[in-house]
């Protein structure tokens, strides 16, 4: 039997794409991909309480986060871990996607598994404490109307994106600012876990057309039944 390691490197590989692994744990140095790309920008979307910046401040990385977060609660608590750092810039509440709106968010009972989208069986039952719990009106936002406030011309930027099957939708509301970006990480779903989410092949696929190549795949979500893995996190750097 093919382990889920093994599997995703084959598909890749048929593909077209190589996988180079990165080290996960606290970084020394150029060790940490935002140091080691020399990004000085990180577009933080889907921060729930600010997890990844608060680790990636403790990787080493010195540069100025924004981050964006629709869940009062979780934007409440994310104000609050981003106070006393002055290189660490909250939105105003609301969700990135493909045009300015105003939408529902789903409330997850954990906080982070909060989406947009309706979730799927194939999550709840792998975490039952991911069930939805509540909902709550929320504005919408595109990534091009909000790049130009906070991005100088001589900055390296990141895009990170942790919105539960609404990545697609995030990056579609960035076709402009994207040319701007030197690379993007996001959670790939190998599986449907959202109702009409797209997969990884839909990324492997955009990404590779916008000029970016795979950097690195990091399972971070596995069925504990099963053992089978149904999300990756996915590192694409510009290509140069």
């Amino acid at each position: 039997m093919i382990g889920p390691k093994r599997l995703i490197k084959r598909l890749l590989h048929a593909a077209g794409f190589d996988v180079t692994r990165i080290d996960r744990q606290p970084a020394r140095g150029p060790l940490n991909p935002l140091c080691q790309h020399r990004i000085d920008l990180v577009f933080d979307i889907g921060a729930n309480a600010g997890q990844y910046a608060l680790l990636a401040r403790r990787q080493g990385y010195r540069g100025v986060i924004v981050s964006f977060e629709p869940v009062p609660a979780a934007h409440e608590m994310l104000a609050r871990n981003a106070e006393s750092d002055p290189l660490w810039t909250v939105h105003p509440r609301c969700a990135l996607g493909a045009e300015r709106g105003v939408a529902e968010i789903n409330i997850a009972g954990n906080s982070y598994s909060s989406s947009l989208l309706p979730m799927l069986s194939a999550h709840s039952d792998a975490a039952p404490e991911s069930a939805y719990v509540d909902r709550v009106a929320t504005d919408v936002c595109t990534l091009d109307e909000v790049f130009p406030r906070y991005r100088s011309s001589s900055e390296r930027v990141l895009v990170k994106i942790d919105t539960q099957g609404f990545e697609a939708e995030v990056l579609r509301g960035a076709r402009d600012s994207l040319c701007d970006v030197a690379a993007v990480e996001l959670e790939l779903s190998l599986v449907p876990l959202y109702e009409k989410q797209e997969l990884y092949d839909y990324f492997l696929r955009l990404f590779s057309e916008q000029g970016f190549q795979l950097w690195s795949l990091s399972p971070v979500f596995s069925d504990p039944r099963t053992g089978q893995t149904l999300q990756v996190d996915g590192f694409f750097v510009r290509r140069g």
